[in-house]
């Protein structure tokens, strides 16, 4: 318990807020999760949607005539 008020006593007003990443960079360490997160949902979105586009064009898309590749 007395490491927690010694804590609390040095860093004063910034007790229990969020840290930043880097000291000069105003972004916290929760912020940078969520945006990673985001970004992992996207890209495996986006590779999904890369490969239905493939598979469109390359399976169904002849059947329908938009792509012939018999000729």
């Amino acid at each position: 318990m007395g490491e927690s008020k010694r804590r609390k006593e040095q860093l004063g007003d910034q007790y229990g807020q969020a840290e930043p990443i880097l000291p000069w960079l105003p972004i916290t360490k929760a912020q940078s999760q969520k945006f990673m997160q985001w970004t992992t949902t996207a890209t495996w979105t986006s590779i999904i949607l890369v490969i239905a586009f493939w598979i469109t064009l390359r399976f169904i898309g002849p059947g329908f005539g938009w792509w012939d590749l018999a000729d």
